[in-house]
């Protein structure tokens, strides 16, 4: 079940928590990328984490909480890759047993890279769903922690940090675009643009491929979609119900791209921006690159959410010479 909605002040004490273990990520502007799409457009460098995502934030946050008798039990959480690495960063950190559940055909490089940090990886289940139903009940058999990827106040406490950093480094921001798969980025950015800089939009953006965030939004209700996305960070069936209920109070609009924008996108990361993304890191470069008009001559920035891609993916990501 969700946990109470975070407040601006959780954001804060997260915050505090993280500074000792995450040094702030950079945020640049590219004259190049500027001047191709007659935007200022400020990349915030999420892929430069040691997890090369967004999340390891809010993992570090929820695991810093977790009271010392809860942690011999271990946790277990489902992913299909970058909150995977949250988690187990968080608890090798912290020293805490850590167990995945990715559902089947998980992404090489991301099972490999939760193993390197410790964690055991289950694969059970043909989607997200399946696997997040499967590691309930192992979870409530084994006296583990579960954790949800979205559902959990400390989550996008902790992920909202980065929101802070942008707006703290440039208050004059007239709109941050986010890409969103469970949605804790989005519900953070809201979190913290609402209370720091209210006239800064907060646009978020999802593969149409995987459209159940984007859709449960529009519609006020939770709806479950089909996953045909290539990109495993915004490949998500269902929607979850405490980031969802803080976009539909506070986002400011929501964009749904294809996933040839999103490969153009991470190319043109590549080229002119020299930042190499997956594929969900490029999705708000690409909801951007199709409203450059209606941005033309502001202040934007967008989130590079993280630079997981496996060997496939890079293998599309530049024609063959």
């Amino acid at each position: 079940m969700p946990t109470t909605s975070p407040s601006m002040t959780d954001v804060l004490d997260a915050a505090r928590l993280i500074a000792p273990h995450l040094p702030r990520t950079p945020m640049w502007s590219y004259p190049v990328l500027d001047g191709r799409l007659g935007v200022r457009t400020l990349v915030k460098h999420e892929n430069t984490q040691p997890t090369g995502a967004f999340k390891v934030r809010g993992g570090i946050n929820l695991l810093a909480r977790m009271p010392e008798g809860q942690r011999a039990a271990g946790v277990l959480t489902y992913s299909t890759g970058n909150h995977a690495q949250s988690i187990a960063y968080a608890a090798r950190l912290f020293g805490v047993p850590c167990t995945v559940v990715m559902p089947e055909n998980p992404n090489p490089a991301k099972v490999a890279a939760v193993e390197a940090l410790g964690a055991l990886v289950e694969v059970k289940g043909a989607t997200m769903v399946e696997a997040g139903e499967y590691a309930a009940g192992v979870a409530k058999d084994r006296g583990n922690r579960l954790v949800s990827p979205a559902d959990d106040a400390a989550l996008i406490s902790g992920v909202a940090t980065l929101y802070l950093e942008m707006l703290s480094d440039h208050p004059d921001l007239d709109a941050i675009f986010v890409p969103v798969g469970a949605g804790t980025g989005a519900a953070g950015a809201c979190l913290v643009a609402k209370a720091v800089a209210p006239r800064c939009r907060v646009i978020g953006v999802q593969s149409s491929q995987a459209p159940a965030a984007h859709d449960s939004w529009r519609a006020g209700e939770l709806v479950r979609r089909p996953m045909r996305t290539a990109a495993d960070g915004l490949a998500t069936g269902s929607a979850y119900p405490l980031p969802q209920g803080i976009m539909r109070r506070d986002l400011d609009g929501f964009a749904l791209v294809t996933d040839d924008e999103i490969r153009a996108a991470q190319r043109l990361l590549l080229t002119e921006a020299h930042t190499l993304s997956e594929l969900a890191g490029a999705a708000a470069l690409a909801a951007l690159v199709a409203a450059k008009d209606e941005f033309a001559g502001r202040t934007v920035g967008i989130v590079c959410s993280g630079a997981n891609a496996g060997p496939a993916e890079l293998g599309l990501l530049l024609p063959a010479a």
